[in-house]
């Protein structure tokens, strides 16, 4: 008796970085920055269908470096099964160049030679892996090296004798088999009869097989695309689909009909195209997902166009591949826009439910108790205060540093708000101690809201590691006068949009008690207002509130506005220990708080006393730790969840 595959498909074939060139109508040759992202058609397809809800593996090369250890943590965030992911030692992995010149020219460079992914042999070929998924994926490219396509039969044939399904991505690349130059990368099609007769023998074994009417035509060997799918069907009893770009798609179950627009079709998604490289992948992700879940051929066929639509609509390939709540919520409604990229709501759907998959684990932690010391005002006065140089406050923060990697223990969940004022140091030695890390853009104590520094926002935060999160203080009440509210929400909107751009988590943090008096209502009018603006930050940082009916006032805004914000932080305000603790208590019972952020707390006195020499280093990092796991221990014992 045949064991139940644990995965739904195994990709097998291609691995790459790519690098996106990120002035779009531009020539390559201009390019100035590019963008980093995981390539190469199986290795999409792998990404695609795993973000669509699929069980998904892969079997490819990868070599001993920084961009092939890249590609492997990105799929083990992206949940994708690697242990078919082999690390090649003498070998680099492979590189793509691209850029998007126009809506029809699409240049870009393979940087394959001997690279770790086209060295794939049977040798990486496990039987049992093979029949631990429902279905193999093989592509055209990896049939073009003699021991890449041995490997690949040898993964059909073990498919074929566990009764898993074969599906061919023609994938045909004339560059990848020796009939263009280096410049012709984005060549699509040139008729040649040496990779039809390498093709032929493949098409027997398939279930399924997938290709545009170019692929087709060289798969097939016939210079039409109608006479083509009867070549193949004429060799296989395959169902053929057959991409047609903006005309969707249309698959061929049974007998080839007398036109090619009388096979099943699925509905078309029409947009506005940015970039096709890729396209075909995602096609692919799509139409796996209602193929391999037993979908009727319609709503599967539907699936891979739009998520095909999704693909051509954004800049690069798997990174910006629709999750099957984006693709579900676009078949169900649709956008107002043909341009994708510009709808807001299914941006921020895009966001919320791939921004685990684009940072590091311990950057997104469910839970955060954070030491805030991003405090540039406060440390100067107290350094001044004391006649000390205000450089002293860089050694201070690296020992904050120190402070909390003593109270985390390498535990999840804690963190620290750190500046690049006065904390580069201290941040540049986080970068290997696994806490989230928060850092402030707020001109301290402006407001109106303004921006430290000067300059693009932008700009600025290109330069920040992508597990930072960026975070935002705000004085704001809703009875503040009109000009000075639409000023600070239009600093916000401004934010909102440079986070997402950037890649960056948003932590917004509001202080409406400083200028008024808290009512049940205060915050939660605040917080509503700004998601009316679209803005939806991934945090919040809110002050205690006076009762619990203000915290569910807060939890309602946060529920209706994004139900998949991660939730708030607590902040102190140099509250004494005994205030945080009924502060704590008080927002127990509101499920949206999940976590805290405290600083003057936990290090004013200590701070002071170093300041002015009557505490040495040690004696100020014990001390700041000891009042950290004082409030750690407060915070549990008040959420013991």
């Amino acid at each position: 008796m045949r064991e139940e595959p644990v995965l739904d498909v195994i990709a097998i074939g291609r691995s790459s970085v790519d690098l996106y060139g990120a002035q779009i109508g531009g020539r390559l040759e201009d390019m100035a920055s590019f963008s980093k992202a995981v390539g190469g058609c199986p290795t999409n397809i792998a990404i695609g269908t795993a973000r669509l809800g699929l069980r998904s593996g892969l079997v490819t090369r990868v070599g001993d470096e920084h961009m092939g250890r890249f590609i492997r943590e990105q799929l083990l965030r992206e949940g994708v099964d690697v242990a078919g992911v082999h690390t090649d030692p003498d070998r680099l992995t492979a590189l793509v160049i691209l850029g998007v010149k126009d809506q029809h020219t699409f240049p870009l460079i393979f940087y394959r030679t001997d690279c770790a992914d086209g060295a794939l042999d049977p040798s990486d070929i496990d039987e049992a892996y093979v029949a631990s998924a429902a279905a193999v994926l093989v592509t055209g490219t990896h049939f073009a090296a003699p021991a890449a396509a041995e490997a690949q039969m040898l993964a059909i044939r073990h498919a074929e004798a566990h009764g898993r399904k074969v599906i061919f991505d023609v994938d045909y690349r004339p560059n990848l088999w020796g009939l263009a130059g280096h410049g012709a990368g984005e060549a699509r099609y040139i008729e040649s009869e040496r990779v039809t007769a390498l093709l032929a023998p493949v098409l027997p074994h398939c279930d399924v097989i997938v290709g545009t009417e170019e692929e087709l035509m060289i798969a097939g060997g016939a210079d039409d695309a109608l006479a083509a799918i009867r070549a193949i069907r004429a060799r296989s009893r395959a169902l053929i689909v057959c991409k047609r770009g903006p005309m969707g798609c249309v698959a061929f179950p049974g007998e080839i009909p007398e036109a090619i627009e009388d096979g099943v079709t699925g509905p078309g998604f029409p947009v506005e195209v940015l970039n096709v490289l890729g396209a075909g992948d995602a096609f692919m992700s799509g139409l796996l997902r209602g193929y391999l879940r037993g979908e009727p051929l319609e709503r599967a066929l539907a699936f891979a166009n739009a998520a095909g639509a999704f693909a051509v609509s954004r800049l690069l390939c798997s990174v910006e591949y629709p999750t099957f709540a984006e693709l579900q919520h676009f078949i169900a409604h649709g956008s107002p826009t043909r341009v994708l990229r510009r709808d807001a709501a299914l941006n921020h759907l895009h966001w919320a439910t791939t921004r685990d998959a684009l940072i590091p684990a311990h950057a997104r932690p469910d839970t955060v108790m954070a030491f805030a010391i991003d405090h540039r005002m406060q440390l100067e006065a107290m350094a001044d205060e004391a006649g000390a140089p205000r450089e002293r406050i860089r050694a201070l923060k690296v020992l904050a540093l120190e402070a909390t990697v003593k109270v985390a223990a390498g535990r999840p969940g804690f963190g620290m708000l750190l500046d690049g004022t006065h904390g580069q140091d201290a941040l540049f030695r986080a970068t290997d101690e696994k806490l989230w890390i928060g850092r402030p853009v707020e001109r301290p104590g402006s407001r109106p809201l303004d921006f430290e520094g000067t300059g693009s926002l932008g700009a600025h935060l290109a330069d920040w590691p992508l597990g930072h999160t960026i975070k935002c203080l705000c004085f704001t009440r809703p009875d503040d006068p009109a000009d000075l509210t639409e000023r600070q929400d239009r600093e916000l909107i401004r934010l909102h949009d440079a986070a997402r751009r950037a890649g960056r988590e948003l932590l917004i943090e509001v202080i409406a008690g400083k200028h008024g008096p808290l009512g049940d209502d205060t915050v939660a009018a605040v917080v509503r207002r700004l998601y009316g603006l679209g803005i939806r930050p991934d945090w919040w940082k809110l002050e205690g509130q006076p009762s619990t009916a203000a915290w569910d006032a807060v939890a309602a805004a946060i529920r209706e506005g994004d139900p998949r914000c991660r939730g708030v932080m607590l902040l102190g305000l140099d509250a004494p220990m005994s205030d945080l603790r009924a502060q704590f208590e008080r927002a127990a019972g509101c499920p949206a708080v999940k976590g805290f952020a405290v600083g003057r707390t936990i290090f004013s006195e200590p701070a002071r006393a170093w300041f002015a020499g009557r505490m040495g280093d040690a004696e100020v990092r014990d001390a700041m730790a000891a009042r950290f796991a004082d409030l750690v221990g407060v915070w549990r014992g008040a959420r013991p969840d």
